[in-house]
């Protein structure tokens, strides 16, 4: 008798991005004559339902493929005991036979937002980790909802496509993040977990409604479900990947057609810029904004909208006031963005 389809389900999505990780850990080293260290995959595990069934399949799928498997979890500090449950989540991690396993300690500052803030040092500290061991990849645990949680709050701050486009299965330098689950509802996860008898930590910020994330899983969502049926969690992630591939082929095109604006000393030229279609010039502004120093994660459509009417709406207004002191302003039929 096989396992229990849960199971079989999150191991088979494990099984899929290991291989990929092999293929890409195998590429460079395919004309040499040394044998190759086999590569170090990482599960980020909170202890929940979610990382906890992904620590577990791939403790039982990285030996098959002669992948070493580790785990780290990040105390975030918020909550009086965390360091307490930490330990546990190691201990449960050493128990599947992970190694290297680690706890990682880190201060939650107050940019963007205590979910905004708690997501940076988490990542921070898991790209620590990957790096003081090596590792080929960090597996996290985001399921099918909470892609669709993701694109319902990109819709709620008016984003563009690429917000809405949520998260993707592989990201971060070199590809380092990878997301096995993002096809998989939440519930797969849990019954995989309670079929293995596997412990698991339900975080209590998780239902407090306090986090904006909070209140959209267990109002919003129920809300949205009660009034268009079942299937909006499966509808919100596939527009995710239908908005990701979009934007990834207007990315391409701004690309393409930066250099094309540019005038011989390198400045954009705005009767070229008119010319493009408005998501395309919108993008060449976002890049030229962010090469000249202005923080991606806090360049907003609206800032991007007052360039554009630069462009577009051109009255002799003075200069744009953009994050990281970046300024834009027209001059003789040049878009100029620079530091201030």
């Amino acid at each position: 008798m096989g396992p229990h389809p849960a199971v079989a389900a999150i191991r088979l999505a494990v099984r899929r991005v290991l291989h990929d990780v092999l293929n890409d850990h195998d590429a460079p080293h395919a004309a040499s004559d040394f044998p190759r260290t086999p590569p170090l995959v990482l599960v980020a595990c909170s202890g929940g339902a979610d990382s906890m069934a992904l620590a577990s399949a791939l403790a039982f799928e990285a030996p098959k493929l002669g992948i070493r498997a580790g785990g780290v979890t990040v105390d975030h500090g918020l909550q009086p005991g965390s360091d307490l449950r930490a330990a546990e989540v190691v201990a449960r991690l050493g128990a599947l036979r992970l190694d290297p396993v680690e706890s990682a300690a880190v201060h939650v500052g107050r940019d963007g937002g205590p979910e905004a803030a708690a997501r940076d040092a988490r990542y921070a500290a898991l790209d620590a980790a990957a790096d003081h061991h090596g590792a080929a990849a960090i597996l996290l645990g985001h399921t099918r909802d909470d892609q669709a949680e993701t694109v319902l709050l990109g819709l709620a701050r008016g984003s563009g496509i690429r917000s809405l486009s949520g998260m993707a299965a592989t990201s971060g330098v070199a590809g380092r993040y990878r997301r096995p689950f993002l096809r998989l509802d939440r519930q797969t996860a849990r019954k995989a977990c309670m079929a293995q008898s596997l412990p698991v930590w339900d975080d209590p910020h998780n239902t407090d409604p306090a986090y904006t994330r909070s209140r959209l899983r267990h109002e919003g969502l129920p809300a949205l479900e009660k009034a268009l049926g079942k299937g909006v969690v499966e509808a919100l992630a596939r527009t995710a990947q239908l908005s990701r591939d979009d934007a990834d082929a207007l990315d391409t095109w701004a690309a393409q057609a930066e250099a094309m604006v540019r005038d011989p000393a390198g400045l954009l030229e705005c009767a070229k810029l008119y010319a493009l279609p408005p998501a395309v010039r919108r993008r060449v502004l976002r890049r030229a904004a962010i090469e000249a120093g202005a923080p991606a994660g806090s360049l907003f459509a609206r800032h991007i909208e007052e360039v554009d009417r630069l462009i577009t709406g051109w009255r002799g207004q003075g200069e744009i006031n953009l994050p990281g002191k970046v300024v834009a302003q027209r001059q003789g039929g040049r878009l100029v963005i620079r530091q201030g």
